[in-house]
């Protein structure tokens, strides 16, 4: 496969923009971890390779195990997680989805992440599960490669 273009190279106002939510999120006080795992699972969703491989990598650097690594997909399945982080998992395959089912996010999903983060913290879920779509929709529709750039 090769990459059909360069969004950094060729759009490059919008994509530092990106970059600047994406700070925002590193310091918005959610656990790296949470987020870095929100990102994989919404990657794997959508079939970004790109997003799957860097997310993996990240997580892996940042300390964390191969089984809550390689098991994100089943999240549901295991005991890997926290109960907060299988909130904000839950928030984000269901925001991830909204075509599936054309339900938007269920009133469940919302409550259990409001049980474990406040208003501003579920904000921040909101933005990081939006970024990471608008991230993979840029990376699957330029055909970004695996350890390559967008």
């Amino acid at each position: 496969m090769t990459q059909r273009l360069n969004v950094a190279a060729l759009a490059p106002e919008p994509y530092r923009a990106f970059l600047s939510v994406e700070k925002y999120l590193d310091g918005c006080g959610i656990p790296h971890a949470t987020i870095g795992f929100m990102k994989l699972r919404a990657s794997q969703i959508n079939g970004c390779a790109f997003c799957v491989d860097m997310h993996n990598r990240e997580l892996k650097k940042d300390g964390e195990s191969d089984e809550r690594i390689w098991s994100v997909a089943a999240w549901r399945e295991t005991t890997f997680y926290t109960p907060a982080e299988r909130a904000a998992l839950a928030l984000t395959e269901e925001a991830t989805r909204l075509a599936d089912h054309g339900k938007g996010v269920s009133d469940e999903v919302w409550q259990e992440a409001a049980e474990h983060y406040d208003d501003k913290q579920l904000a921040s879920l909101v933005v990081a599960v939006a970024m990471i779509n608008a991230w993979n929709r840029l990376a699957v529709t330029t055909r970004a490669v695996p350890g390559g750039g967008v």
